[in-house]
């Protein structure tokens, strides 16, 4: 009997710890091992509570970015501005 307390002690919290370690891990790295990965052509950039039931949400679409105003029963366009283009620092160090 105490053979069986003593393994007890011992293997319980060794379980618990490595659930514990394989919930960690999954959390971790679970999101990046999606099978489907495919390529998403609407991006929502931000979004913002109004109120109780509304939001704004910037979104971009193909070379589109669109301001929505979303509520419960409809959805309307704010603005619409093209996409801005990506901003690329110069290398001040290759004329010197």
């Amino acid at each position: 009997m105490f053979d069986y307390v003593v393994r007890m002690l011992i293997l319980l919290p060794l379980v618990a710890g490595m659930a514990v370690g394989a919930l960690w891990l999954w959390r971790k790295v679970g999101p990046d091992l999606t099978v489907n990965r495919r390529v998403r052509h609407l991006n929502v950039i931000d979004a913002i509570p109004m109120g109780t039931a509304g939001r704004l949400a910037l979104v971009e679409f193909g070379e589109r970015r669109l301001l929505l105003s979303v509520t419960r029963g409809r959805i309307d366009l704010i603005a619409e501005e093209p996409k801005p283009a990506v901003f690329e620092v110069p290398d001040l160090d290759a004329d010197a």
